[in-house]
């Protein structure tokens, strides 16, 4: 339950600190007093999105802290799997700085947007007046059929499977897409790649080609310098090589007469065995060189395919050609693979949708299993609020395809009157007809479901007088296993408050700010004869309202 709610510059409240009563609070004041503001502020608690405008002094931060005794609602689990520190009296604090960006804390700790709605969905359920008009709305009613079923933990399973489902369905578009695509790209990455394949072009070819196409070009001119550079060597009356020779031998004699010399004659030596080196491979190459006119045209054919491959893809070596060739094989083994992709994710989304409408068939069973003993409470409790004649049915009925919320459509039907036949709310329905159900609706939910506290924000509207105090007392009956809290403007409800808080309005500073303060028996009396009458209240309002306190 909520035991204590402190706010701190927020919208018209300075600073307010209230403790609250275990079973039935009514929250009173006059319209535009400050009332809706603390519901504002809670929903800060229970994760509702943050607006800087709601500052009271821009220069200062906002704070609404509230207090909650969860010893009774086993939620130990909660706060070990999200790391939480627990507590019998656990604190929910929710800050927004001047800058607009907002923290939140569950007993000091930081915790997310989404920690914070899923723990505050465990301990408070506020009732807005807007809610009483999404009753008409079909998804709602189906939350409210689920809620009553106690279908969370189920609906959470299949909702995680449906979502999965949808991600594979997503991911099999895109990659048929991609199949279409490669489909066309292949045929061309393909003959890219062969013709890279069928080159067969190696590391450094391009160098060895150029080499040889250059010697078979020249193939005269360098025969004829190397027989000339032969002719010095061995051939002329003085070649170099004989003259080297005898200048080896005579160095070889003077070997004899020091260590010089001796140096010196090996030197010589060793020249004379390099220049009888080279004029012997001279020779050899000499008698390479054969000009050959289909080498040459080979040599060309290999070096225009290369430089043509080269030009084709913009690159300016054999090794950037051979870097492509890898390239594309990668990219058509990818194309390949794809379908062996496609196949797995099939057989996964055919498998996992067996799993999901498995799943939503539970749903539907357990929701039909529900149906009747919900038409039968409702019933009652609307006998209980005056309308004894009053029947809702609920309708159920299977969609063409599954969605987030299974496969059913449940439809509310109500009629008010009888002899009337049931039609869906929006057609039908009043706003105190609507407000009346609503109110039966959510003593249903609190007695299936372990739920701390309860707000109300005017369920009442539309209503007066008896039904007003039948209401209340529907109000009180649920107090006794939950907190609730209710805001009113009818006595016939105020009156039924274990505690009754009362909103004002207060000038300080030339600024006008919220308050709150508990009534005592006097004070309530005062407050609930001015309901029943105007400012200043009758003698006969005065008696009214002590009557009404006394039932």
């Amino acid at each position: 339950m909520l035991q204590h709610l402190s706010i701190q510059n927020y919208a018209l409240i300075d600073s307010l600190s209230i403790d609250l009563d275990e079973h039935l609070t009514i929250i009173t004041g006059e319209t535009g007093a400050g009332k809706s503001i603390l519901l504002g502020a809670l929903g800060l608690i229970a994760g509702n999105r943050s607006d800087i405008t709601s500052l009271n002094d821009k220069s200062k931060k906002c704070t609404v802290e509230a207090v909650f005794n969860i010893k009774n609602y086993a939620l130990q689990d909660f706060f070990t799997a999200h790391e939480l520190d627990y507590d019998n009296h656990t604190t929910i604090r929710r800050e927004i700085n001047p800058a607009g960006n907002s923290r939140a804390f569950i007993n000091d700790t930081p915790v997310t947007l989404s920690q914070l709605k899923q723990m505050s969905a465990l301990l408070i359920d506020i009732h807005s007046q807007h809610e009483t008009l999404a009753l008409q709305n079909n998804n709602f009613q189906l939350s409210i059929l689920d809620a009553i079923a106690d279908n969370t933990t189920a609906l959470k399973a299949y909702k995680a499977n449906f979502n999965a489902c949808k991600l594979l369905e997503a991911e099999l578009i895109k990659l048929t897409e991609k199949e279409t695509s490669a489909q066309k790209e292949s045929d061309y990455l393909l003959f890219q790649f062969n013709e890279l394949q069928e080159a067969n072009f190696h590391t450094n070819e391009q160098e060895s080609l150029e080499s040889q196409l250059s010697i078979l070009n020249n193939a005269e001119e360098i025969k004829s310098k190397i027989a000339n550079v032969l002719l010095a060597f061995n051939e002329s009356d003085s070649s170099l090589i004989s003259a080297l020779n005898s200048i080896k031998v005579s160095a070889a004699d003077l070997a004899k007469f020091g260590d010089d010399l001796q140096e010196l004659s090996s030197r010589i030596n060793t020249s004379f065995i390099e220049l009888k080196d080279i004029s012997d491979e001279l020779e050899n190459v000499q008698d390479n060189i054969v000009f050959d006119s289909i080498k040459l045209e080979l040599l060309n054919d290999r070096l225009n395919l290369l430089y043509t491959l080269q030009q084709k893809h913009r690159v300016r070596s054999v090794e950037e050609l051979i870097v492509i060739k890898v390239d594309l094989d990668k990219k058509l083994l990818d194309f390949n693979s794809i379908e062996n992709t496609i196949k797995k994710v099939t057989q996964q989304l055919v498998a996992d949708k067996k799993v999901l409408e498995k799943q939503a068939v539970e749903l539907s069973k357990k929701r039909r299993s529900h149906i009747s003993p919900i038409e039968k409470q409702l019933q009652q409790t609307l006998s209980e609020l005056g309308m004894p004649n009053a029947l809702l049915k609920i309708e159920q009925s299977e969609l063409n395809e599954l969605n987030i919320l299974g496969k059913d459509n449940i439809v509310f039907l109500f009629s008010a009157n009888k002899g009337v036949s049931v039609k869906e709310l929006n057609k039908v329905a009043s706003g105190g007809e609507l407000s009346r159900l609503m109110l039966s609706i959510k003593s249903l939910v609190a007695s299936s479901k372990q739920l701390p506290t309860i707000i109300f924000d005017e369920i009442d509207t539309g209503v007066s007088g008896d039904i007003a105090n039948k209401m209340g007392i529907i109000m009180d009956k649920m107090a006794n296993t939950m907190q609730v809290i209710a805001i009113t403007h009818l006595p016939q409800i105020a009156a039924k408050g274990s505690s009754h808080l009362f909103v004002y309005k207060q000038e300080k500073v030339n600024k006008t700010h919220s308050q709150i303060k508990k009534l005592n028996k006097d004070e309530r009396i005062q407050e609930i004869a001015k309901m029943l009458s105007t400012e200043n209240p009758t003698a006969a309002a005065i008696k009214n309202a002590k009557e009404l306190l006394m039932n």
